[in-house]
């Protein structure tokens, strides 16, 4: 039994916490504009971009996959907080039902993304013990 390799370590955390942040801001009613933190999908943000870039530089193809499916979360999340803040003007005024609900769905496309990533993610983990 060998060091555990930190590289993959710090890989997995990203993955794995941008998925969770994604997850927790997801979660409740879609329309309930208390039950949706801005300061969570701001996290979210961040932890998806720096997940992307720890992407960067894997050439293989499961990387690449990887990569794809961290943009589409970035896109979608990034577009998710453009809304929100122009909903709002960034004053932190009151967003509607109907406007949390399209932000809330931005953030699930992000979510759906992250997901894949996480499969992938433990797939690539099963099939390298398996060599």
């Amino acid at each position: 039994m060998g060091w555990v390799n930190l590289e993959k370590v710090v890989f997995g955390f990203f993955v794995l916490l941008a998925a969770t942040l994604n997850f927790g801001f997801f979660l409740g009613d879609m329309t309930n504009p208390q039950v949706h933190n801005i300061v969570e999908l701001y996290a979210a943000v961040v932890v998806n971009i720096i997940a992307t870039i720890l992407k960067f530089g894997d050439r293989t193809q499961v990387g690449a996959v990887h990569l794809a499916t961290s943009l589409v979360a970035d896109i979608q999340l990034i577009a998710a907080a453009v809304v929100w803040i122009l909903i709002t003007g960034g004053s932190g005024a009151d967003v509607a039902g109907h406007q949390m609900a399209s932000i809330v769905s931005l953030s699930g496309g992000a979510l759906l993304a992250n997901l894949v990533s996480v499969v992938l993610l433990v797939s690539e983990t099963i099939s390298f013990r398996r060599r």
